[in-house]
């Protein structure tokens, strides 16, 4: 199976050519194609190319709505631990 510069293991590929695939299994593969994206790459800017290429004519696929997710900005962190923490846990 040979692959595209933005996929060149073709995982997102054959996401798209696995019938009945679901939505964790996208996120599954996602993940290990995103692990493998080379350091001097823009993670991002990869799943738009990716996009790109595949979300026009699988607009319903687990998968694009996969990659789409992955271009929202994670939800900020919020501290939970120490005092306050533990006494705003008690009070509710």
């Amino acid at each position: 199976m040979k692959g595209t510069p933005e996929d060149p293991r073709g995982l997102i590929q054959e996401a798209y050519r696995m019938v009945g695939i679901s939505a964790p299994e996208c996120r599954s593969i996602f993940l290990d194609w995103a692990l493998g994206v080379p350091p001097d790459r823009e993670t991002k800017t990869e799943v738009r190319r990716l996009l790109n290429r595949y979300a026009e004519a699988n607009p319903g696929h687990p998968m694009t709505q996969t990659l789409i997710e992955a271009l929202d900005e994670p939800a900020s962190a919020r501290r939970r631990g120490g005092r306050a923490g533990r006494l705003r846990d008690t009070n509710t």
